[in-house]
Formats: C-alpha cells, sequence, structure tokens
C-alpha cells in the first residue's frame, strides 16, 4: 500500500515538473517572440512604445500675404487667443506660485469687463468640478493682442491663452468678391488640426501657394510631456505661403468702389458692377460690384461674384461687335441708309428701336450713334449672316472661359439659330455674357485689333527667398480687326458719347476725351416667356476707352434693376470714375482732349552729368526727381530700354553724399512708393489718392533713422 502511494506521489512530481516545465518552454518563446517579432497581435511594439516616450508638435506654416500692385496689404495672418482656465490643483507644486485659479470670485470679477461677461458667468464656469481646465465660450475667443496683454496685467494665477493664426483683411469690405476669404476649419483627414482654408476669391483659386507646408518637431518625452533634457529633436522647420501681388491698384479701386457706394446712397439696384483695366497689358486694374461683404466677418447675401461667375443679357453694347463683324466682312458703308423705328421678321415678329416711332431714313453711322437695333438687323439681314456674327462673338471671347485667375468663371451662352434669335443676338438679347469677357473684348479696340487675355495676378513670391516664382505679362491671344476696323469703330464710339443727342451724350465729360457705347437690355421672364416689362426691369451697361488716342484705362460698368430704370447712377459713377483716375494717372483736362501723351525709351544714364540728364528728359517733357547733391547719376528709375510717357517721372540717384527730402504734394501713392523705396526710409502711407501732407517737411536732410508719415486724400 505505501508502495502505491510513493508510485503516485512520483507521477505527481514528474507531472508538475513537467508542467512547470512546458510553462517555462511557453514563456521563453514568447518572450523570444516579443523580441524578434515587429508585430504582436496586429499591434506595432516599436511604434506603441515610440508613441509612449515620444512627442511629434506641428509647426504651422504661415499663410502668405495678399497685396496689391502698389504694396498695400489687403489679406494677411495675425494672431488671435482663447483664454482657458486651469482648475485642478494637482498643477500646483509650489503653494507660492500657483498654477491653477485660487481665487475664483476675483478671477471673475476681474475678467468680466474685459471679456464682455457677467461675474456669476465667469464663476460658474470657474465653478466646474473635476475638470482639468475650462474655456470661457465664444466671447473668451479670438481675442486680440491688445486684450491679451490686458489680462495678463491682472497676473492672475491659473489664466493662460492659446494661440491661434487667422486670416485679417485690414481694409475690410474692399475688392472683397476678388480677394475672397479664407477661414479656419478643423481637418478631419489630419485629426482635428485647425487650417486656415480659402473658400473664395483668390483666396481659393490660390489656396495651395498660400497655404504653405506645415513643419513638424519630434522629441522625448517623461511622463507629464515635457521634453527630457539632454535628448535629440527631430525639426523639420515650416514653409511659408507664398505672397501674391494682384494687378489691382488700391487707389483706383477706392475711386470705383466709393462711386458704387455713391450710387447705392442715391438709388436701389439688384446689383452693381464695375471693371476697370490697363488697355495695353489687360491688367485688371480695379474690380467691385454691390451689395459686397467684410471678408472678416463674411456677411454675405451671395457667393457668386457678379464680375466673374454671372452671365446675363448685355443689350446694346454689343453691338460694337456686330459693327466690327460687318467691317471685317467688307461690306459696310456707313453713309447707307435704312429706315428705323420697327422690323417685321418672316415669323411675324416685330423688332424694334427703343424709339418705337424711329428717326426716319438715317444711315448706318447714326444707327449706331442712336443705337438702333433695326440698324443691327439690316446689318446682319444684308451684310452678314448667322454664321459670320457668331464665328466673330466666339472669336471675341464670348461664349468662353477668358481664363482669368478667379474661381467659378461663367462662359457665357452664345447660341442662336433661327431669324428672330440671330437679330436679338446683334444687339446683345438672348445671349449671355460676363463683365470680364466684355473687358477683354474692349482691349482689342484699344490695341488695333489685337485681342488680349486679361490678369489679375501680377505676381507670386518666395518671401523667404524674395524669389519670383511667377510673373504675369501681357499675352496676346489673336488679331481680331484691321487698324481701319479699329479706327471706325472708335469713331463711332467718340461721336455716341460726344455726339449732341446721340445716346451716350450722359456720359460725356468736357474736356475728357472718353469714347463708350451704352447698352440695356431687358430681363427675361424667368418663366421663359418673353421678357418682363416693367420700368425698373432693365440691366443698364456702359462700354468704354479712355482716352480715345493712346488708351490707357478700359471701363465696363452693369446695373440690374435701377429704381424707376433710371440710368443717371451708372452714368455718374463711370464719370467720376474717369475723372479721378485721369487725374491720378497726371493728366490735365486739356491734356485729355487736345494733347497727345508722348511716350519714350530711356537710355542709359550711368555716369552722365545731371546737367545733360535733366536736358534730355525736359526735351521729352518728362519730369526728372533728382536724388543726392552729386553731378553724375550712379542709378536710374526706371532703368535703361523701360518706356515712359511725358507724364511720368523719372528718379536719378547721384554720387552726392547728402540727399533732402522732395516736395512730394500732389504725388501719387505709386510715385511716393517709388521715390522712398530708393531713399530706403522708413515710411507710413495713410489714405488713398494723391498726396496732400507729409510729416518732414521739403529739403529735410535724409539720415538713416528717419520714419515718415505720408498722407494721401481722393481730391477730385
Amino acid at each position: 500500500m505505501k508502495k502505491k502511494r510513493a508510485r503516485n506521489s512520483i507521477k505527481i512530481s514528474r507531472l508538475l515538473l513537467l508542467g512547470a516545465l512546458f510553462l517555462f518552454v511557453v514563456m521563453i518563446a514568447r518572450l523570444s517572440q516579443l523580441a524578434l517579432s515587429k508585430t504582436i497581435d496586429g499591434v506595432n511594439l516599436k511604434e506603441l512604445a515610440s508613441k509612449r516616450t515620444t512627442k511629434t508638435e506641428v509647426l504651422p506654416a504661415t499663410r502668405g500675404t495678399i497685396y496689391t500692385s502698389d504694396k498695400e496689404v489687403v489679406a494677411q495672418n495675425v494672431s488671435s487667443y482663447t483664454i482657458i482656465a486651469y482648475l485642478d490643483p494637482k498643477r500646483t507644486e509650489n503653494e507660492s506660485k500657483p498654477q491653477h485659479v485660487v481665487d475664483k470670485e476675483n478671477t471673475a470679477k476681474q475678467l468680466a469687463p474685459i471679456l464682455g461677461m457677467s461675474e456669476e458667468e465667469i464663476l460658474t464656469l470657474l465653478s466646474k468640478e473635476n475638470v482639468y481646465q475650462t474655456e470661457f465660450g465664444s466671447k473668451g475667443k479670438g481675442l486680440t493682442e491688445m486684450t491679451k496683454e490686458k489680462i495678463e496685467q491682472l497676473q492672475l494665477p491659473g489664466i493662460d491663452f492659446i494661440e491661434q493664426q487667422k486670416r485679417y483683411y485690414p481694409k475690410g469690405d474692399f475688392m472683397s468678391y476678388t480677394l475672397g476669404y479664407a477661414k479656419t476649419v478643423n481637418s478631419e483627414e489630419e485629426n482635428g488640426k485647425q487650417q486656415i482654408v480659402g473658400e473664395l476669391g483668390i483666396e481659393k483659386y490660390y489656396d495651395e501657394e498660400l497655404r504653405g507646408v506645415d513643419g513638424y518637431v519630434t522629441y522625448q518625452k517623461d511622463l507629464k510631456g515635457y521634453k527630457i533634457p539632454g535628448t535629440k529633436e527631430m525639426r523639420e522647420e515650416a514653409e511659408s505661403g507664398k505672397d501674391i501681388y494682384l494687378t489691382i491698384d488700391s487707389n483706383i479701386q477706392f475711386f470705383v468702389e466709393q462711386s458704387i457706394k455713391n450710387a447705392q446712397s442715391v438709388t436701389g439696384f439688384d446689383w452693381f458692377t464695375m471693371m476697370v483695366a490697363d488697355a495695353k497689358t489687360g491688367k485688371i486694374l480695379a474690380s467691385s460690384s454691390a451689395p459686397s461683404f467684410d471678408p472678416n466677418i463674411r456677411n454675405l447675401t451671395n457667393y457668386m461674384d457678379p464680375n466673374i461667375s454671372i452671365a446675363y443679357e448685355p443689350g446694346s453694347t454689343m453691338k460694337i461687335y456686330t459693327y466690327m463683324a460687318t467691317l471685317e466682312n467688307g461690306n459696310y458703308d456707313g453713309n447707307e441708309t435704312f429706315l428705323s423705328g420697327t422690323y417685321e421678321t418672316s415669323d411675324g415678329t416685330v423688332i424694334g428701336d427703343w424709339n418705337r416711332n424711329g428717326w426716319g431714313w438715317i444711315t448706318y453711322d447714326k444707327g449706331f450713334m442712336m443705337s438702333s437695333n433695326v440698324g443691327v438687323v439690316n446689318l446682319i439681314h444684308n451684310k452678314i449672316n448667322q454664321k459670320i456674327l457668331k464665328q466673330y462673338f466666339k472669336k471675341m471671347g464670348f461664349g468662353s472661359k477668358t481664363g482669368i485667375t478667379l474661381p467659378q468663371e461663367a462662359e457665357g451662352k452664345i447660341e442662336f439659330k433661327y431669324e428672330t434669335e440671330i437679330f436679338n443676338a446683334g444687339f446683345g438679347q438672348g445671349i449671355t455674357t460676363t463683365p470680364i469677357q466684355n473687358i477683354q473684348a474692349l482691349t482689342s479696340i484699344a490695341n488695333e485689333g489685337m485681342l488680349l487675355e486679361p490678369y489679375i495676378v501680377d505676381k507670386i513670391v518666395d518671401p523667404a527667398t524674395d524669389e519670383v516664382l511667377y510673373q504675369g505679362k501681357r499675352k496676346e491671344i489673336e488679331q481680331v480687326a484691321s487698324k481701319e476696323t479699329i479706327a471706325k469703330i472708335k469713331q463711332l464710339m467718340y461721336d455716341t458719347v460726344n455726339g449732341a443727342g446721340n445716346t451716350g451724350i450722359y456720359y460725356h465729360i468736357d474736356g475728357y476725351n472718353l469714347i463708350g457705347k451704352t447698352g440695356t437690355a431687358q430681363i427675361a421672364d424667368e418663366s421663359g416667356k418673353g421678357y418682363l416689362t416693367g420700368a425698373s426691369d432693365i440691366i443698364s451697361s456702359f462700354a468704354g476707352i479712355y482716352p480715345m488716342e493712346n488708351p490707357e484705362i478700359i471701363i465696363y460698368a452693369s446695373m440690374k434693376r435701377p429704381d424707376g430704370g433710371s440710368q443717371r447712377p451708372i452714368q455718374n459713377a463711370v464719370k467720376e470714375v474717369i475723372i479721378n483716375i485721369s487725374k491720378y494717372l497726371g493728366r490735365s483736362e486739356s491734356q485729355s482732349m487736345t494733347e497727345d501723351i508722348t511716350t519714350y525709351e530711356l537710355p542709359s544714364y550711368m555716369n552722365k552729368t545731371i546737367d545733360k540728364v535733366k536736358t534730355d528728359l525736359q526735351n521729352n517733357h518728362i519730369t526728372a526727381v533728382i536724388i543726392g547733391d552729386g553731378d553724375k547719376v550712379i542709378q536710374q528709375y526706371p532703368s535703361q530700354n523701360m518706356s515712359v510717357t511725358s507724364k511720368d517721372k523719372v528718379f536719378l540717384i547721384t554720387n552726392g553724399i547728402n540727399r533732402t527730402l522732395a516736395d512730394m504734394t500732389s504725388w501719387s501713392a505709386k510715385e511716393v512708393e517709388t521715390y522712398l523705396d530708393l531713399l530706403k526710409v522708413t515710411y507710413h502711407l495713410e489714405g488713398n489718392g494723391y498726396v496732400t501732407s507729409q510729416s518732414l517737411a521739403p529739403g529735410t536732410l535724409i539720415a538713416n533713422d528717419i520714419e515718415l508719415t505720408v498722407t494721401l486724400a481722393p481730391k477730385y
């Protein structure tokens, strides 16, 4: 019996030994697996360990700044702050230096007037239990640097700030649809990381260029999440977004914006648009519309830029291109006559002039000046046809995008088939165009038949290196008309505006050589049955070029549903802008009408005597601005081979040491910036327009530490 028990005991011991040995082998195998395998149960052990001991922080890139052509900042990043309060007492390790809110009542009392909250509201937030920290709602977000500093001066324990970048538009409601806006959003793809994203205008179209590339820093952390001293870190610096310089001239933009506001003050309308372009290059100098919005608060009523994204029936401004098509076809005789008033088509439709009684038998030239629909019908019926008209409209760019670098550009519609549709198209009804297309078409008249592509970005610059990554320039599309055709059209447009009794006479400005064509289009009934007949149910427009000889600017304006159908607001706005721009460009009234602006290609003046250079410039009616008291030129602006006109200034830096400040009264902002940049002094421009005062008197000796404020105003 004893032997049997002993054998059983030995068996149990062996089993225990084998079991222990098995467990040991399993443990060794598991340890080997853990040591040799990268992944266990679907978990990457190395990555898990790294996450527990390392921390990666994003270094956000600074979004690029947007400037006008004259270096006015119109969109930039600024810091904003969210105030937070730490409530957990465990955060404080040294009671003499508390790191959490200790006196909640006093903290609430001190913060209430600054945040615009009641003490009770703040005290409720500070009295939360079992929370590490708290925020203060919407009134505690978006705080400015000034507000942050005011709170910091209170030295309240446990109060801290989270810094964020936000987009800021220093001029508020100014070229708003062109700029668009960018706002801070949470990226779902990157674990809720906040990003500033462009959502309209230039901000949207160039979002990738403006955004830049975020950097990062990775380092070893302790249990509390702080960096372990002496350990290495991996850092990839952020790459700032690119800066964009627009072709927009802030002064001309101001003139346009002001004229539209003046129109708003006297009449109501659905919308009012105006664009101004450089006649010789296609640069967009101004683009505005109303209603508008402030991109800082985004009080939009419409997300479409009327100058780019909305196509509408243009009306009689299209007669310009119907006449050009006829001229180019070789069948135009301006002295030939037709019977004005009404015209009945083959299907019985009656097409009438705005004066249904007509003016009797008149010439085709007079038909243009009086904006006769019947004249256009006769031209199409007798001189050209549907195919010629449609091809020419498309040749001018209608029905296609211009390629302007703004989002949501509309194409418009140039489709007509039946007789009445063809006739209507000839005077701008039944087809749709956009303001930017009309600007493009007008470039052909300003450039002896060469159609130019309009553009709105002057250059894109890397702010880190000042390298110009993109440079906008004049782009020729196609020769769409002969010089003879252009000369005739310009004369017709001149007579329309400046001939007594003609339809454009209310755009006439004494002493200003403005040419153009008016347009009045009926608004189509949304039901698709004909047109609305109310007095206000029109779109009034004007297509103009200034001056007639050697054109400098192109202007296109349109207004939908003016109260009572009044044309006066658009007429006054256009004239106001033309006068202001003329003064800004340095023209006098007499120059506008009687004097030609001459062009001169600058030679190199390097090392030549001042007296000789001044004489050369004076002989070409160009103003010389001398910098320094030397007798020889060591630098000039503009440089050699650049073209200037008799209204320009040429800046000459001499070899003299002593430099004094010029009298800049009546100088334009552009001239001031060029001059002061050459002097390399610190300056600030206040206002828009022309110089009315300068903080340092003319003749002041220039020193390295001077700071100058120049005040400008729209005097005209």
